[in-house]
Parts: structure tokens; sequence; C-alpha cells
């Protein structure tokens, strides 16, 4: 296979969507849009005339060009209209400019390798096919969820479609566990408003008895893949257990599709088991790191 390295100019928009569409193991994070709103500035490495295309995120720090994985985006790598081998997916990696001396990317669940230039590491997200009936799927949720939603019930919480992409957004502002950069906000408005735009985002608001919002979820759903993107809650929707309501009531609405929930990971085992109650179960993906910097820089990160 022939690999080009393109510039983000340089790029056919319509040709790298239409193999992102098409790839055996698409994703919504591969698709231009997507890349343009998450990356500053991205290139892409090209396998003959766009049957195979893999996103390379780029930035520079201290006069040193790198690749970085970017917020909101779990995945990456190889996506290819055609089987993936190793030995296909360390042609890409080869194909990388050196020029690029710091590499810290993830790939896809496809994307299986053991480059021996790279430092890989193993990370893992949640899967749950939805292509079983509810009553199935339901009942292979763990004791402790069922004990959650029940209460959720309890509590009159419901889950409605109603939550605009503004009170999305400020609802991850206010709640967000982690601090994030006010630039991170822009993408996560700018995330919201394209996805819907597209007809690949689907956000949920869950609500108290008195109907206001208490926990909210952004679902883009895309190749075969439903992937489980923002959720925030307010502390009242936390001890309420909102977000239980919210996932069941989208499992509810989603079954017996031929569609696989991905709930983003986690190695957080708190999340994870969060993830697993639902009947989710693990699937690994790839972290590499290739350094490439002189020996008196290999500290850089």
């Amino acid at each position: 296979m022939k690999i080009d390295f393109l510039k983000r100019d340089d790029i056919d928009t319509t040709k790298w969507d239409s193999c992102i569409a098409r790839s055996v193991n698409g994703m919504v994070y591969g698709y231009s849009w997507y890349l343009d709103i998450v990356s500053e500035d991205w290139c892409g490495l090209v396998g003959d005339d766009y049957q195979a295309v893999f996103p390379l995120p780029c930035n520079t720090k201290y006069g040193i060009n790198y690749i970085y994985q970017p917020f909101f985006t779990q995945q990456l790598g190889l996506f290819s209209t055609t089987a993936i081998s190793q030995d296909l997916i360390s042609r890409f990696l080869n194909a990388i400019p050196d020029r690029y001396k710091f590499i810290a990317i993830n790939l896809n669940t496809y994307n299986k390798t053991h480059y021996p230039k790279a430092k890989v590491v193993p990370r893992v997200t949640h899967h749950l096919d939805l292509i079983e009936p509810y009553s199935i799927l339901s009942n292979r949720y763990g004791t402790n969820t069922m004990r959650n939603v029940s209460r959720a019930v309890a509590y009159n919480i419901s889950v409605a479609r109603s939550i605009t992409a503004i009170e999305l957004v400020e609802l991850k502002r206010k709640h967000n566990a982690a601090k994030l950069h006010p630039k991170h906000f822009n993408m996560v408005k700018q995330l919201v408003t394209q996805a819907v735009g597209n007809g690949v985002g689907e956000m949920l608001g869950a609500y108290n008895s008195h109907n206001e919002l208490c926990a909210g979820a952004l679902f883009l759903k895309s190749n075969g893949k439903v992937i489980y993107l923002l959720a925030s809650s307010t502390p009242e929707g936390k001890a309420q257990r909102a977000m239980f309501a919210l996932v069941d009531h989208y499992i509810h609405q989603n079954a017996e599709q031929n569609l696989v929930l991905d709930f983003e990971g986690s190695n957080i085992e708190s999340i994870a088991r969060f993830y697993k109650g639902f009947g989710a179960t693990p699937c690994e993906y790839s972290h590499i790191t290739i350094n490439r910097l002189p020996w008196m820089l290999k500290l850089f990160k």
C-alpha cells in the first residue's frame, strides 16, 4: 500500500470522511469535522487514495514538533476499508515523518500491534452490545445498578430529550469533576452543536420531581457505535442516582438495534464499575509512545 503524508489543507475531506464511513472500524472521532474541533492542527497519513487513513493531531512546543491525543477523543489510529494487520499498522507508524520527535497517541480497538519502536501500554474501554431485547439486557445489570435505577424511579427522576446544548455545556462547566481549561469548554460547545447539527449527536437530560435538570449526557452515534461522550450530574442528581436512570433509559430506547454502546473507559476502577454494572464488558486498545528526542530531551512531555 502506498502511504502519503498530507497536511490538513491538502486533505480531501470528502474522500477522508468517505473512508471513515466505509471503514471496518470507523468511529466518529476520525471524521474531519470532529478532528477540526478537537485539534488546533492535524495532518494525516493516507493509503492508496483514501482506502485507509491515520489521523495525526500535531502541535509544536519549545520548537519541537509532536503528535498527541486530543481531549474528548479516546481512540484514533488506523482506519481502513480493508482488513487491518499488524504489518499494515507498522507500515503506517513507520510513515510518520521524522520531524515529529515525540508521539503519544491512542490506537483503536481494531489496531493490535507490538510495534518495537514504541512503548505500548494497554488501556480499557467498555462495550455493551444493544442487539438483544431490553428485558435481556436489563437482566444482566449488576445488583447495585438495579438498586440504583430503582432508587432513581423512587425519586421520580424522569429522562427526556428536552435538554439544550447550552444547558448541557453549562452543566458540564459547573459540575465537572476535573478542572478544564476554558478552551476545552469551547470544544465542548462546538462538539455538542456540531454533532447534533450533523445528526450524530443525541442529548438526554434527567429531571427531578420538580422538573429541574439534575443530569445530562451526549451520545454520538455513527458506524454502528454509540459513544457515551459527555456526562455530568448536579450533587442532587448524584444523590438521586439520576445518571443510572439516564443510561438505563438510553439502553431501553435503543435495545434491539445493531449498535455497540462504548462507554469510553475507564482505567479508574470506580468509573469502570459503573459501566460494568450495565453489563458492559472490557475491551482493550493501545496507547503508544514513540520518543525520537535527543537523549538530553527524553524527559520532554
